[in-house]
This record gives structure tokens, sequence and C-alpha cells, in this order.
């Protein structure tokens, strides 16, 4: 016959009782524990050879310890959008996407939450944005969580001299001497939008890059610059929080991101560049100055993964990325040195946001 000590049984309620201090298990070894006379399912002891509780389960003594604690983590990883090259350059395209809620991109059906195992460490990277120059454009940084990464956005093509587009989670935009505008990465984006071809400047027209959500749209004639591909809706952060947190671009209540950057028109007398695209792409350059603001540019919003503008002086920057993370509130996150973030809770749930660095996180 079993015996409870207790100092106070405070109630007995749908067969819980609870007690005001705590309740002291049977201390018994290993092998006092396995001598112990038809256990039944539910027994629970203390095991003072290995220091864990031990529950018998109807077949055979189970230690608590062997039961592995983890955290269901859904995340958005978006990478750094990317840049645009010098002598009207095609839109950048916007970094690869993916997501476990909302949307995800390149048109995928939606990821699936990620299990770590508690106090374990997990690699975030945020992905930086292309830096846009006097030469080629370059290609946006992969962002990174655990074992999900998103490919940084390809450059935008350029001419004289000249350089195609680059692919990318999604691809840029072509130039009007390399009119092919590059593809995007599979279930991370698109592709980008070809350039209307020409010999003369005059009519230099560039593609637009390619978006999470749809091709960057192409430069059809000589005086309209390709629009950016739209990015993708992905409210895991509401938009409330996220115009707080100064991520992604808001539209209603809706969040977008990863929207590619727009293309530049030729012609100096009409004003049609092509425009970025939903997601912090940049607007293309508005060819109908006189020349003299050449190297004005609409870079990639930072934290969307935005491809920059196209332009026709100075290449445009990409935006930087973003990680965004939700779990249950009842767990807490640790994160280690090199990270910026913040946490909100939302409803049952917090939302962890990364908008720069590299490190570990873990939860408990």
């Amino acid at each position: 016959m079993s015996e409870l000590k207790t100092n106070t049984i405070a109630t007995h309620d749908n067969n819980n009782v609870a007690m005001s201090d705590p309740m002291k298990l049977k201390n018994v070894s290993t092998t006092d524990r396995n001598a112990l006379s038809s256990p039944q399912e539910g027994d629970t002891v203390y095991n003072s050879t290995t220091g864990t509780i031990d529950f018998h389960n109807g077949a055979e003594w189970v230690a608590t310890s062997d039961t592995t604690y983890v955290t269901v983590v859904d995340y958005l990883v978006v990478a750094g959008g990317g840049g645009t090259g010098y002598y009207y350059g095609g839109g950048g395209g916007a970094g690869g996407l993916r997501s476990t809620v909302g949307n995800t991109g390149g048109g995928s059906n939606l990821e699936t939450a990620l299990t770590i195992t508690d106090n374990t460490n997990v690699t975030v990277t945020v992905g930086a944005g292309a830096t846009g120059n006097h030469s080629a454009g370059t290609t946006g940084s992969n962002s990174v969580f655990s074992s999900v990464t998103s490919t940084g956005g390809g450059s935008g093509g350029r001419a004289g001299p000249n350089t195609n587009a680059t692919a990318g989670g999604s691809g840029g935009g072509g130039s009007y001497t390399n009119t092919s505008g590059a593809a995007g990465t599979a279930n991370q984006g698109y592709a980008g939008g070809n350039a209307y071809g020409s010999t003369a400047y005059q009519k230099a027209t560039s593609g637009g890059g390619g978006g999470a959500g749809e091709v960057g749209a192409a430069s059809t004639n000589w005086d309209q610059g390709g629009n950016g591909g739209d990015g993708v809706i992905c409210n895991i952060l509401n938009s409330t929080n996220a115009n707080t947190r100064s991520v992604g671009e808001i539209d209603g209540s809706n969040v977008y991101y990863a929207g590619g950057g727009g293309g530049t028109n030729g012609d100096q007398s009409i004003a049609n560049p092509g425009t970025g695209g939903k997601g912090g792409g940049g607007d293309g350059y508005d060819n109908t100055n006189d020349g003299s603001n050449f190297n004005t540019y609409d870079n990639g919003d930072a934290n969307t993964g935005g491809g920059g503008g196209g332009v026709p002086g100075a290449g445009t920057n990409g935006g930087s990325g973003v990680v965004i993370l939700k779990y249950p509130s009842s767990k807490t996150i640790t994160v280690g040195a090199g990270l910026t973030s913040t946490t909100d809770t939302q409803g049952s749930d917090k939302i962890t946001t990364f908008t720069a660095g590299t490190g570990n996180v873990s939860w408990a």
C-alpha cells in the first residue's frame, strides 16, 4: 500500500488533486524499480540511479528524460534583394522567399514548420541587400534559418560594357543590349523581365526584376520600362507590428515582401519608368530629365528583400532581407550575439523579428 503525505490537499475537482507543497515520489534505484511487484500503467517513481522521474507505460519503465522537448517554429525567411549596375541597368531581382504562413515564393505550396529541439542552437542569418556600383550589378546575400536557406536576389543586366542579368531568388531584369531577364529559384521567386532591344541609349529601356509573387514585366517598346514583379503577402507579423518594426511593405492590413525592382525608360520625352513591385522593389529611373540626375536612384527598401530600380547612372542597392519566427508564447527564445531582433506577442504566439546580423538562437 502506498502512502501519500502532504501538508494541504486543497481541492478535489474533476479527478485532479491540488496541493500547496511539492509531492515527494517514492525514491528507488533502478534495481529496486525493476523489482516492484506488478507495476501499473501510470505508476511513477524517482530513480536515484539515473536522477530521473520514471513512469510505467503499461509495458515498461520509461525515464522522462528520454522524452525530447521541442518547439514548433513557423517562419518567413527573405534574402537580400539584387542590385543594378551602371548604364541603363535592368531592375534587380527580389530576394528569395520561403514561408510557412500566408504565401511562399515562386507559386509554391506553403512549407512545413520546423521542429527544433529545445536548448539546441540553430543559425539565423539576415542577408544583406546587394550594393549598386558603376560596374556590373551584384546579387543579394542569402538568409538562413536552421535548414532553410533563401537565395539572394539576382542583379539587373547593364549595357556598356555589356553584362547579363543574373539569376537569384528572383532573377534580374534585362538591359537594352543584353535583353534577356534571368531566372528565379524554384519555390522562392520568379524570373526577371526581358528588355526592348535597341542600339541607341536614347531608347534604352530595361526589364523589371522578378518578385516572389510574379515575373518581372518586359519593356516592350522604347518608352516604357518594365515593372518589377510583385512580392507576396505574408502576415506572420501583423501590419501594425510590421509597421512598428519597419519590415515589409504595408498595404492596408497586409504586408508584402520581396518585390522586384522596376526598369528604366529610354525616351527622354516620356516619363514611363517601371514601378517597383509590391514588397519593397525600387522604382525605375525617370529618364525625362536632361541627364543631370543620372546618378539618382531608388534602392530596394530595407528589410523587405526588394530589388533595386534600374537607372542609367550609378547602380542601385537591393533591400536587406528579414527573418521572422513564430512560436508558442509559452516558449522562451535565447538570441545570441551578432543578431538584431525584437519580439512581439500576437494572440497565443510570440513573433521574433530579425533585421540584421548572424548568430545562434535556441528555445526552452
